[in-house]
């Protein structure tokens, strides 16, 4: 057996030292109390342009970042906003509203954390966020209960916002009503002459938070018509919509609110497949109204859904922040209505 000799390892480079405000100062000719409002955006104290911009090249030049523990000791509380990231499938629209949250937030001067779910849930999950001493925590769906939110407050979280159906004690709340998506593709179905509807619910894991609330404003807008909602579990893939597609025409359908666009897509090309035709026989409404929906052919109607502006979420949570004994906020922003098109 021949050995291949192992190379002697290099020498280790001599270790550099970590560069501080100090240097930053000495090199930008200003004093360190300066560099700190410069680079921590402080408000309250003007500073010239100029001088600015010689904190920052300074900064960049020397490869300066601010010590986040340092700061947080300094103000009494950390910059970091905690996100958890959602247990269920979020979606095109979900993603963008949080993509934008994320960027106002950054333009307060809050980092954003999303912390990943694999692992604990309810109140180890609270736990395991306190841990990390947020100063505020943004909890998508309804994973938080009243003594969830007392620990985090008791770790020191200043605001604590859910975005969920339902508000709870203690915590700010954007309440998004996802029983009016459902009730205003319903009462669309109905009012296109459509009599015996099919609602689909994902099989997915963790979406009946808002596939129930849908189901139930189907059935709320057809509530004593004479008109008929049928519950058609589906999973996200091309076997699952195939196997119903199969055996539409036994079920009597004539019209299906098929969750959102990305069911609606994948329900409406297995039907054509099997020959169905849209929306002669069967009208087809999604909702999220993404472009995709807007391409196919029919074109999908759909619920268009407005969510709240990212921007103004941001400031609700430096509100908190700023206030922390300030009483909850309740919101509703969840708006929905209807685009038709071709496919009803």
């Amino acid at each position: 057996m021949v050995q291949i000799p192992k190379p002697a390892a290099p020498p280790s480079p001599a270790p550099r030292s970590v560069p501080t405000s100090a240097d930053v100062a000495r090199l930008a000719g200003v004093s360190r109390a300066t560099v700190s409002y410069v680079l921590n955006n402080t408000r309250a104290v003007r500073i010239s342009e100029p001088t600015r911009r010689r904190v920052h090249e300074a900064a960049e030049e020397l490869g300066y970042v601010p010590h986040a523990a340092a700061r947080s000791l300094r103000a009494g509380h950390s910059r970091m906003v905690l996100m958890p990231a959602p247990s269920v499938p979020a979606g095109a629209l979900y993603g963008r509203f949080l993509n934008e949250l994320q960027w106002a937030l950054g333009r307060l001067d809050y980092t954003v954390v999303q912390h990943g779910t694999a692992g604990p849930h309810g109140d180890a999950a609270a736990r395991a966020w306190a841990e990390l001493r947020p100063v505020a925590v943004l909890v998508p769906g309804s994973e938080l209960g009243p003594e969830d939110v007392a620990v985090l407050k008791r770790s020191g979280a200043r605001a604590v916002v859910t975005l969920g159906p339902e508000a709870v004690e203690g915590a700010h709340a954007l309440l998004m009503d996802q029983e009016s998506v459902g009730h205003r593709a319903g009462a669309h179905l109905y009012d296109r002459g459509r009599r015996r509807i099919g609602v689909v619910v994902p099989e997915e894991r963790g979406l009946d938070v808002f596939s129930r609330p849908r189901l139930a404003g189907v059935r709320r807008a057809l509530d004593g018509t004479g008109g008929s909602v049928t519950e058609l579990p589906l999973g996200y893939d091309e076997d699952s919509a195939a196997r119903l597609a199969a055996r539409w025409r036994d079920l009597g359908l004539d019209a299906v609110f098929a969750y959102n666009d990305e069911y609606a897509m994948l329900l409406m090309r297995a039907l054509q497949d099997v020959g169905v035709r849209i929306p002669e026989e069967t009208a087809v409404i999604g909702a999220d109204d993404l472009m995709l929906g807007r391409l196919l052919r029919p074109r999908l109607s759909t619920v268009h859904i407005d969510l709240p502006a990212g921007r103004d979420l941001a400031e609700l949570v430096d509100r908190a922040v700023r206030d922390p004994g300030a009483p909850p906020e309740r919101h509703p922003v969840l708006g929905a209505r209807v685009v038709r098109r071709e496919s009803s």
